[in-house]
């Protein structure tokens, strides 16, 4: 994927490796994160704007461990790559100056847009397809409709993912428009890829080993199975809380 002038690749080299300045705190959210301006001056002069979370302003949760949050918004976006849906911006994990945490391409988008307000917008329908299965296998517990971006040229990201891959069952989520509808074979087909790429010697097995707890990757590697045997989206559960909290 082209971002503008910059491969991915060199985007994700400025992420990684240019000047942060924090810019200061966005205002959502229970853990502190911060807008920042990241500059990078060679082999080009390059200016970003991206979302940090140091691991230090995580907000202690009795679900999940203490800390891992920004490494779960890694782990994410490398499942959202191996399945080449492309659903999370580029992430990558790196030292600011609040300590060590996840670093994202910030999404230039309008506010007032959000999963409630174009969720019927035809031409949406598909990546919105994506980011519910996506959601199932990541066992999403706050996909809030203000966690789908449009983005200025109409592309429909996810955020936040800090709160994703518990080996419980945790997902809450507003998406429940597609249940009981059939998983569309192009996205089963993408499925069936990525549990290959989920087995302990391949380079995402690995990642992901490194980034969470042995039985967080089982639970992941069973929900894609059980999604595949589905092969329809699920409905709500009636014995848990399914929404979060606030909804928007």
């Amino acid at each position: 994927m082209q971002w503008g002038d910059m491969t991915q690749s060199e985007l994700l080299d400025v992420l990684a490796t240019g000047e942060m300045t924090p810019l200061g705190t966005l205002p959502w959210g229970s853990n502190y994160t911060f807008l920042t301006q990241i500059t990078a001056k060679s082999p080009k002069p390059r200016e970003l704007l991206a979302v940090y979370k140091p691991r230090r302003g995580e907000a202690p949760l009795w679900d999940f461990p203490t800390g891992t949050l920004c490494l779960r918004e890694y782990a994410a976006w490398l499942v959202s790559e191996a399945l080449g849906w492309q659903l999370v911006p580029p992430t990558v994990l790196r030292s600011g100056d609040y300590g060590f945490g996840s670093v994202q391409l910030f999404i230039e988008n309008d506010p007032n847009q959000h999963y409630f307000t174009f969720r019927d917008d035809p031409s949406v329908c598909d990546q919105l397809r994506r980011i519910a299965v996506f959601d199932l296998i990541t066992n999403n517990a706050d996909r809030k409709s203000g966690h789908c971006l449009r983005d200025l040229n109409g592309r429909v990201w996810a955020i936040d993912h800090g709160i994703c891959f518990n080996a419980e069952y945790k997902l809450r989520t507003v998406i429940w428009d597609f249940a009981g509808q059939p998983i569309p074979e192009e996205l089963l087909h993408d499925l069936e890829r990525l549990r290959t790429q989920v087995e302990p010697h391949r380079t995402l097995g690995k990642a992901l080993r490194q980034l969470l707890s042995a039985e967080e990757v089982t639970a992941f590697a069973k929900r894609i199975e059980g999604l595949l045997r589905l092969r329809v989206f699920p409905g709500p559960s009636r014995y848990e809380r399914n929404i979060p909290w606030p909804p928007v």
